[in-house]
């Protein structure tokens, strides 16, 4: 038995295959919607369109923007010795939050990941080995501390450190706040590695 009619399961349906939305959470989007009024929704479905014609990659390091260049890559202050190298946009904008990093980003749009059949040439890795032939001094890879972002940590590092630049890991361990009896070992030991002196 249906529980709604046509357009509204329709609408359920679509909203649920977006990432993070659940049944109930599209169902709650789903009357939102229709109950607002027709010039909002037109709004919101004309921007969803216009952003999907619009948006494309950053044609220096590959993050979302609806430019030729992003913000920071327009930016003349940004340091360029500096490529700090990320799996996709969002976490360049978790970086950018920060408001202490003032190089520049490479962004991958993926991990390598040879089970579902990600290898190197699936991410943005020759684009970011084209831009190590400017003045760059370091590359900071800020991949996840996934098995796949792991695996192309190494594979960048195997790859930049033959050019003679300088490449580092950001650190990872213990949390903020974290509890050491509920961590895993093997971010207790990244934890100790990346110790600093106090």
């Amino acid at each position: 038995m249906e529980l709604y009619s046509g357009y509204i399961g329709k609408l359920i349906e679509e909203l649920e295959r977006l990432p993070g939305i659940g049944t109930k959470s599209a169902q709650r989007m789903a009357f939102y919607l229709i109950n607002l009024p027709p010039e909002r929704v037109k709004r919101l479905a004309d921007t969803i369109v216009e952003a999907k014609e619009n948006v494309r990659y950053c044609k220096e390091c590959y993050t979302l923007t609806d430019r030729e260049l992003c913000p920071v890559c327009s930016n003349a202050g940004r340091d360029r010795s500096t490529i700090m190298v990320l799996e996709n946009t969002r976490d360049l904008a978790a970086y950018e939050k920060t408001g202490k990093y003032n190089g520049v980003y490479h962004v991958l749009h993926g991990a390598i990941s040879p089970m579902i059949g990600i290898g190197p040439q699936d991410i943005k890795l020759k684009e970011l080995i084209q831009r190590l032939e400017g003045d760059v001094k370091e590359v900071i890879i800020a991949t996840n501390s996934s098995l796949e972002g792991e695996t192309t940590a190494m594979y960048i590092s195997k790859l930049i450190k033959p050019t003679g630049i300088k490449v580092t890991r950001i650190a990872s361990g213990v949390p903020v706040g974290g509890d050491l009896e509920y961590i895993d070992e093997v971010t207790l030991l990244r934890a100790l590695e990346g110790r600093i002196e106090l």
